[in-house]
């Protein structure tokens, strides 16, 4: 296997793109949920916390200062612990944390919620999705953008203009679909928020379960293959010469 295939975590797009799609899906059904249900707090889209947080900081919000910056450090701990997991415990990496993910989803059901400045319902959802952008990674060793839409869209873009200038990235392909995925969740959240309230948090849950009984069962039965691995994958996001963790 060549070099730049053997970075993607797992390394056979076989399993990385069917969970890539179902994962921006599951994002994209728990931020819109959380939107409705946290009086448009979102859950993963940080690029439109941080707007919101600036907009704040002008108007001399504190209160909801002190709310979205909340959820905007605790998304990027999550991705902070999310990745040193993710390096710890190798190719079981898909199991593991798909089963926190799935973990935390349901707490967030049961966590008191906490006043406005703190809502302590949504940072177990906040924490979940920030992990989950250390699950997989494309064949460049990037993490894929599975809970938010900007990355994707600009890397789709920027992937047909290199595509013309005969150099494009191996996976920009997989940028549009993500959208997809993502933007077809947030509608479903949208509906099962209209009819469930904010216990449709339980389908992103059981879905996150579903794939962490999954990946367990893959791992299992495959090892380090690269159904499961990538055998020479660095960390989510690390530079070129980092050594492997798996």
């Amino acid at each position: 296997m060549a070099e730049k295939e053997t970075k993607a975590f797992p390394a056979a797009a076989s399993t990385r793109v069917p969970f890539a799609l179902a994962l921006s899906a599951l994002a994209g059904c728990a931020d819109a949920i959380g939107f409705l249900e946290f009086s448009q707090l979102f859950m993963s889209f940080m690029s439109g916390n941080t707007t919101r947080f600036g907009v704040a900081v002008s108007l001399g919000d504190w209160g909801n200062v002190t709310r979205v910056g909340s959820t905007i450090a605790l998304f990027c701990f999550g991705a902070f612990i999310g990745t040193l997991l993710a390096a710890a415990v190798g190719y079981w990496r898909l199991a593991v944390l798909l089963t926190l993910q799935a973990l935390l989803l349901a707490a967030g059901l049961l966590m008191p919620r906490g006043p406005f400045e703190f809502p302590l319902h949504a940072y177990p959802i906040v924490l979940a999705l920030g992990m989950q952008n250390a699950v997989l990674q494309d064949e460049e060793g990037r993490s894929l953008a599975l809970t938010y839409v900007t990355g994707a869209v600009v890397r789709f873009g920027t992937g047909l203009a290199n595509l013309l200038l005969g150099h494009p990235s191996p996976s920009f392909w997989i940028q549009a679909p993500l959208w997809a995925a993502l933007t077809l969740g947030a509608i479903s959240g949208g509906l099962l928020h209209a009819a469930f309230g904010e216990n449709a948090f339980l389908v992103p849950a059981v879905v996150a379960a579903v794939l962490a009984v999954v990946a367990l069962v893959m791992t299992l039965i495959h090892g380090d293959g690269p159904l499961v691995s990538g055998t020479k994958s660095p960390a989510p996001d690390a530079a070129a010469t980092a050594p492997p963790v798996v």
